[in-house]
């Protein structure tokens, strides 16, 4: 009796080549090579913007008894070598103090020419790093005349916030849930939303989630850990703004450029955004590339309006807001302008090798006979 011969469902066998081209697709190996270059890029920016952290251009006030003493002492302080500091005479202590706690400079020099002691007032609320800094050049410069400096911190960090970096955690935090969230929306259903009705649904869910992660970030960061001073209510709806500014734009890339785009999301904000929002280091110790870009982007900003918020009344947070809500505007328009441009189009579904939108397709069940089912 003739034997039945056995089927090779496998098919013949390529060789070891072929085994890795059947195990590691070009798509794959191209997404590897994304990945090594995100984690470059990430090594490179982290240890360029803190490898060699310098003061430049910080600005300080000086006030003295006379106006022609403060500009005097003003124009010593500014012809120091590298700039350090920008000086800017003022009227007189009172004001000086002002414009510290209102965040115009970060430091203020009183001077007594009279005596040999001159007062330093700084805020650390501001970033521990960048008062210490000021500290550092202003002492020195009073070494060199003979001259003792009183440093007084007109703005101290909560005993809970160690060097003034739960600002900067709790906005990387908030950073981080807001691109995690819109990347799940997203992959969940399509890399690319399908239609403008499932783009302004997975807005509204991101909306939600924000309005939640903003106050349950406040209010650990505040009343549990009692890490961070200031309005709680204000926290809240920076923390809303922060999450929901990162989800859209997290969303809009992904609606540009698929998977992809959450690549170019956790670039945006975490490769370029962290080093350059001023955390352990504050704008004027950044090297300049990092400390151009850290205000314009959404760890900066929230970062620097959590800290006035925290430690300043909220001065000078009006424009790190409008930046956020800049982020928020432009990151919900390109999504549903992507969604509006693909009506009609397929696009390629995370997992299911089909169309996004496409419609119902028979598989076959258990039973061996076709059922329906949604391809989403």
């Amino acid at each position: 009796m003739t034997q039945p011969t056995q089927s090779n469902d496998a098919g013949p066998s390529g060789g070891f080549l072929a085994e890795i081209k059947d195990a590691v697709t070009t798509r794959a190996a191209l997404l590897v090579l994304g990945v090594l270059a995100l984690q470059l890029a990430f090594i490179t920016s982290y240890v360029g913007a803190f490898h060699h952290p310098r003061p430049s251009e910080i600005p300080v006030a000086v006030a003295a008894p006379t106006p022609r003493a403060a500009e005097e002492y003003a124009r010593q302080l500014g012809a120091l070598e590298g700039r350090p500091l920008d000086p800017r005479a003022v009227e007189d202590e009172g004001t000086a103090r002002a414009q510290v706690r209102n965040r115009e400079v970060d430091g203020a020099l009183i001077v007594d020419p009279a005596g040999r002691t001159d007062r330093l007032l700084v805020a650390g609320g501001a970033g521990a790093s960048l008062a210490q800094a000021i500290e550092e050049v202003v002492l020195k410069v009073g070494e060199s005349q003979g001259r003792s400096v009183r440093v007084t911190d007109v703005a101290p960090v909560a005993a809970g916030d160690a060097r003034g970096l739960s600002s900067f955690y709790l906005v990387v935090g908030w950073c981080v849930g807001g691109y995690l969230c819109a990347a799940i929306l997203a992959i969940s259903a399509g890399a690319r939303p399908a239609n403008a009705a499932r783009a302004v649904i997975r807005l509204g869910a991101l909306l939600v989630y924000a309005l939640a992660a903003g106050l349950l970030g406040a209010v650990i960061a505040g009343p549990v850990l009692d890490a961070l001073p200031g309005s709680l209510v204000a926290l809240w709806g920076l923390g809303a703004l922060v999450v929901f500014a990162v989800g859209a734009i997290t969303l809009a890339f992904q609606g540009l450029a698929g998977v992809v785009g959450i690549g170019l999301a956790i670039l945006l904000v975490v490769v370029f955004g962290n080093p350059s929002a001023g955390g352990a280091y504050p704008y004027p110790l950044l090297p300049p590339f990092w400390s151009t870009i850290g205000p314009a982007l959404p760890p900066g900003a929230g970062t620097y309006a959590a800290r006035s918020i925290a430690y300043f009344r909220g001065n000078g947070a009006g424009g790190p807001v409008l930046v956020l809500a800049c982020w928020a505007v432009l990151g919900s328009a390109v999504t549903l302008l992507c969604a509006r441009s693909r009506k009609g189009r397929a696009g390629a579904a995370v997992g299911s090798g089909l169309p996004d939108d496409a419609p119902s397709v028979p598989r076959f069940a258990a039973t061996g006979g076709p059922e329906e089912t949604d391809a989403r």
